[in-house]
């Protein structure tokens, strides 16, 4: 049985592209914790082959930050990073109790259980200030005890948080244990070594990508560039298949949409050579969403294949009046496609088995986790009988947001996984590219969707999700009013085209609604109505006074990142 599993690495874009100031530190953060550790389990196992799709906006901030952690290690130019500069001394303790108490919170956002209580050190440090802020949460007073901490806590704070964001792998090393064995009193020269490692960690992760994929042991997909749901610009109607009674925005498209969904496979792909020396030959299109003129889009640009989720299959199945036992067996899901007339071949995840890795097996065994795998791999290629041999189990999850919830993220699990994958006889692991070469079946209807609930739910057909929709529009219809009247250099284009193409990233739309944490909403919010602002700004133009009202504020008050992934 052939079996692709597919990691795919992505975060939104961060930065403000004037003042070049990051407003959340997940790129960096991720990138010690899990992009590190990711490529390492593969190093140790160079038996194991499967597939890595790297978002371009999350490749260039990667670069970006490589690229500041140097300037500053080596002359001391301040970062662009304010978590990252409290931790270098750059900016100083401040002595205002607001401005602690947000240290204080931010240096506490992460997994307590598996991230923080692991650590004696860590744990009294984060649970110090929460006995001296009970007394004022009680009786509503400012939280004046925190003035009275002195500035080597909240150096020591600031180090543990780092330290906890480590990957695995780097744990194990001499110099970083000995950070670890210190506990507390942490000096600057202690804090330099860590950001000399943070840099390091960070430097290196799109060349050891590079060289997993130089020596044939994974494949490297990229998502278009900003990550947008390019169904949804292309024509808002694409929706209407899995939710044909659901609102829709004012506007009745997104004006442009298929030429700026040309914009994003042109600069991901050039990206995405520079950065790995080669041209992708699949795309997980953002989110998994797929469309007939997405497929085409990628027809156009020679793409062998891309995937989606196991609802779109079974949308489009019925659709396209494939045989209903083969549907309600799954037995169909496990086929390579190709839409009518369309060249790329389409894949589509399993998502039962994909949402065990995202979700379940953080809480088992990872003994019992494994075998349990094993256990439906197996029993799928019984099923399929003398089928198998031209069948393809594609597992597609986030790279990044399951570890933090495993023990000592995820390491057990995962190296357990690759060795059982690897001896398993019944099992082949192979990349996108190599199961293209499989027998294809036609699909010859498509239904819309995304790898969440089949449908686009997450980013359109509700009233916040739709105003934000109709505020993207409105910047469109300026942007195209600007560029068609305004005499620009091409590097003055080129920028305000690619502030555009930040407002027309997937993630601003997936946390506006009530089922997300309030903390997360309102960030994303303010920082997708400051990125249209900058759009504004950048072209000389008054912004619209409806980009001052927010969007969504949230209600669920889960913590522990939860809001970043999806289950079906």
């Amino acid at each position: 049985m052939k079996f692709v599993l597919c990691w795919h690495m992505h975060q939104p874009y961060y930065r403000d592209e004037l003042q070049g100031v990051y407003h959340l530190p997940w790129v960096y953060l991720h990138a010690m914790k899990d992009y590190s550790d990711m490529a390492w389990h593969l190093e140790q196992h160079p038996g194991m082959r499967l597939v890595v799709n790297f978002a371009p906006v999350l490749l260039e901030q990667l670069l970006d930050y490589s690229t500041q952690l140097d300037a500053f290690l080596t002359s001391g130019k301040p970062l662009n990073d304010s978590l990252l500069n409290l931790l270098a001394g750059v900016t100083p303790i401040p002595q205002d109790v607001k401005a602690r108490l947000e240290i204080i919170r931010h240096c506490q956002r992460c997994n307590g259980p598996t991230m923080i209580e692991p650590w004696p050190a860590f744990k009294a440090l984060a649970e110090y200030p929460r006995r001296m802020l009970e007394p004022q949460q009680v009786h509503g007073t400012e939280p004046v005890a925190l003035g009275y901490l002195n500035e080597q806590y909240f150096h020591d704070l600031l180090t543990w948080y780092h330290l906890a964001w480590l990957g695995y792998s780097y744990k194990q090393q001499t110099r970083v244990r000995a950070l670890l064995d210190k506990r507390g009193g942490y000096t600057l020269a202690d804090r330099l070594a860590l950001l000399g490692i943070i840099r390091e960690c960070i430097s290196d992760i799109i060349p050891r990508y590079k060289r997993l994929a130089g020596r044939g042991q994974i494949e490297l997909s990229m998502t278009p560039w900003g990550h947008p749901i390019v169904p949804l610009l292309n024509d808002f109607s694409n929706a209407s298949c899995a939710l044909p009674e659901a609102p829709r925005p004012t506007a009745s498209a997104y004006p442009g949409g298929r030429s700026r969904s040309r914009w994003h496979m042109r600069q991901g792909i050039e990206l995405f050579d520079r950065c790995f020396g080669r041209k992708p030959h699949g795309v997980w299109l953002s989110e998994g969403s797929i469309s007939k003129d997405a497929l085409e889009l990628l027809d156009e640009f020679d793409m062998q294949w891309t995937a989606s989720g196991e609802n779109v299959w079974r949308n489009s199945a019925r659709l396209s009046k494939l045989a209903e036992q083969d549907i309600a067996s799954k037995r169909g899901l496990f086929q390579a496609y190709h839409a009518s007339g369309g060249k790329c071949r389409i894949f589509f995840r399993d998502d039962g088995l994909s949402d065990l890795i995202g979700f379940e097996y953080r809480n088992w065994d990872a003994g019992d986790a494994v075998a349990n795998f094993i256990m439906h791999l197996r029993n799928i290629t019984k099923f399929l009988d003398a089928a198998a041999d031209d069948c393809c189990i594609s597992v597609i999850l986030d790279g990044e947001n399951a570890w933090e919830y495993y023990p000592d993220n995820g390491v057990h699990f995962i190296e357990r996984l690759y060795r059982a994958l690897i001896e398993e006889p019944g099992v082949e692991t192979i990349t996108f590219s190599q199961a293209a070469t499989l027998p294809a079946v036609k699909l010859p209807s498509i239904c819309p969707g995304s790898w969440v609930f089949g449908s686009f739910s997450t980013w359109i057909g509700d009233a916040e999700k739709n105003r934000a929709w109709d505020l993207l529009v409105e910047a469109k219809r300026d942007y195209d009013r600007f560029m068609d009247v305004t005499t620009l250099d091409e590097q003055q284009r080129t920028r305000i085209t690619r502030q555009l193409a930040i407002c027309e990233g997937s993630d601003w739309f997936w946390w506006f609604g009530d089922y997300n944490p309030s903390e997360s909403v309102q960030d994303f919010d303010q920082l997708y109505r400051s990125q249209l602002r900058m759009l504004y700004q950048l072209m000389g133009m008054p912004a619209p006074p409806s980009l001052e009202i927010p969007i969504s504020m949230g209600k669920a008050q889960t913590r522990g990142g939860s809001g970043t992934m999806r289950r079906n």
